[in-house]
């Protein structure tokens, strides 16, 4: 019983929780989008660029505030001080009245968002087993990003959009991180956020990181996989109800199986890494989600269409893995926080911000399911970038 309520099984809670609390901020617009864009009358180029520009300031915020923060030892509370400033940007969402302040709103929230989730992810690695980081940095992935992000934000946000409307729902989403704020401050040591290494290196140290195989090319493998994500998660619900017919009721079971999906899979596979090393793991998933695409595309309305995306929507449990545990281990000690927000900063630069407003732009010139091909590219390109990667499980990897 003791161990637990480990102090390292606490700090993977809180982050869990924090994560979570994020996360359900962050994609509330995704789940929101029928209703939002019916109210504000945007197009699929404008939601693209609201997905786009929050990535945009969260992957500047992600590696420059979190370098910031390591250089100069102020990890809590800038840590603390985002949870508060991304939680009030949720009221600015719900009180937008077009599109120029809802993207406004968005792009705040995206600034304070960015190091969050690089700091978390160090907090959980400094308190981590040795054999236990891949299993505890999934805990955080999939109680934050699936539990909380996937599962019931659209369960939650659907059902209070349509009985009370969707600024209600967003003004909602905010109360969470402000307990979450106060909870951080009231709860990390200072031995769980202190910097490692600050009188080794100052600065951002870009060149140096660029030196390490894994970050090399493991950069561009969390590119793939941030856009595989992210050029279907902003026009997925506005698909199945415009496209493919489902009903809102429908498409919020749907949404509510994929974060189900992306629940288990942020669990196995950092879990399965621990066991079978980073890169085995990686190539199962990253496999299956070549196939996520056409299995939304081609069998919808059979009897397989869910339990085909249940399955090849696996590779979104590949995020923990390659935004957070292949960085840190690419890298020593002093440069592990700005290894996890360098990487996690470019991911969402171009996966979270180009390849949006790509598969937007697409989707309204070409076709609607256009989107659904530019996440089949990119699924089969991460894995180039993977063979060209060393493989680790739980060790520093060379230059």
């Amino acid at each position: 019983m003791k161990k637990i309520f480990s102090y390292e099984n606490r700090v993977v809670a809180l982050m869990a929780l924090t994560f979570g609390v994020l996360f359900f901020d962050r994609l509330a617009l995704n789940y929101l989008v029928p209703y939002v864009s019916k109210d504000l009358n945007l197009n699929n180029f404008q939601i693209g660029l609201l997905a786009a520009g929050l990535s945009l300031a969260w992957a500047v915020s992600s590696y420059f505030t979190t370098a910031w923060s390591e250089s100069r030892n102020k990890n809590k509370i800038t840590f603390i001080v985002a949870i508060f400033i991304f939680s009030v940007c949720s009221f600015g969402s719900g009180l937008a009245m077009g599109f120029g302040a809802l993207l406004a709103a968005r792009l705040v929230m995206g600034l304070a968002e960015g190091p969050v989730i690089p700091l978390a992810q160090i907090f959980v690695e400094r308190e981590s087993s040795p054999t236990r980081l891949g299993i505890n940095v999934g805990i955080v992935q999939a109680v934050g990003g699936a539990l909380f992000g996937s599962i019931l934000a659209p369960i939650i946000l659907i059902q209070i959009a349509e009985n009370m409307g969707w600024r209600t729902a967003f003004y909602i989403a905010g109360v969470p991180g402000l307990l979450m704020g106060v909870l951080a401050a009231v709860y990390l040591k200072k031995s769980t956020t202190e910097s490692r290494g600050i009188e080794v290196k100052n600065g951002f140290n870009i060149k140096e990181l660029w030196q390490y195989t894994n970050i090399k090319w493991g950069t561009p493998l969390a590119c793939c996989v941030f856009g595989w994500w992210f050029a279907t998660i902003p026009f997925i619900t506005k698909y199945f109800t415009d496209v493919q017919g489902m009903s809102a009721g429908d498409m919020q079971k749907t949404m509510g199986l994929l974060g189900v999906a992306m629940l288990v899979s942020s669990l196995f596979f950092p879990g399965i890494s621990d066991k079978i090393g980073r890169k085995k793991a990686l190539l199962i998933a990253l496999i299956l989600g070549i196939f996520y695409p056409f299995a939304v595309y081609y069998l919808n309305g059979s009897g397989a269409h869910l339990p085909a995306m249940f399955i090849t929507y696996a590779m979104v449990g590949t995020i923990p893995l390659v935004a957070a545990i292949v960085p840190s281990e690419a890298v020593p000690n002093h440069l592990k926080a700005k290894a996890v927000g360098f990487v996690t900063g470019v991911a969402e630069i171009v996966g979270g911000v180009l390849i949006p407003a790509i598969a937007g732009g697409l989707s309204d010139a070409i076709n609607e399911s256009a989107f659904l091909w530019v996440a089949a590219v990119l699924a089969v390109l991460s894995l180039f970038f993977l063979s060209k990667m060393k493989e680790t499980k739980g060790e520093v990897t060379v230059k």
